[in-house]
């Protein structure tokens, strides 16, 4: 099981079944759902015990303000890890995004992993912007990547940080 990862003002919690009800309103906010989709469905996800899917709450003073998780794929030839994020809009703009993203990809990088992917939305502009201020870096579009929540197919950015390229400052990365 993954442990607590402590940053600088966040710290990211290993959820748990007590974590349900808050990873359902978060994801069910209109300005997450429309990148995620149905809320019950997403946050079974999130607390399901797959191997090599770790998913964190985001704190912040004690309140869960969004939600983190990472996968590994642990083949040796392909090894590297993907990050995906969900931060509450109560929270936007504050950094709290950008410093989870920043403490768990610093966390792969040291747990042996050379490469990290991340695939927001193309259209997720605000996402791949704070993405690319981390150190991510667009590698292609894949067209027609996932079905959104109004069923039609939507393009996916495909971006990715090898270690090494994590930007250290925080100030200039609102999320």
């Amino acid at each position: 099981m993954a442990g607590i990862i402590e940053g600088p003002r966040v710290r990211l919690r290993p959820l748990t079944e007590r974590d349900r009800d808050r990873a359902r309103d978060i994801l069910a906010t209109p300005e997450v759902a429309q990148w995620w989709g149905d809320a019950e469905e997403e946050a079974d996800g999130l607390l399901a015990a797959e191997a090599g899917f770790s998913s964190y709450a985001i704190e912040f003073d004690g309140e869960t303000v969004g939600l983190i998780q990472s996968f590994e794929e642990l083949e040796p030839q392909y090894r590297h890890a993907g990050i995906d994020i969900a931060v509450d809009p109560r929270w936007h703009g504050r950094g709290f995004g950008a410093e989870a993203i920043r403490v768990l990809a610093a966390h792969l990088f040291a747990q042996g992993h050379h490469r990290l992917t991340i695939d927001p939305a193309v259209a997720n502009t605000r996402a791949v912007h704070v993405y690319e201020k981390l150190g991510f870096r667009p590698v292609g579009v894949m067209r027609s990547y996932e079905r959104g929540p109004d069923g039609t197919w939507h393009d996916g950015l495909l971006m990715d940080l090898l270690a090494g390229e994590l930007v250290d400052g925080l100030a200039d990365c609102p999320a």
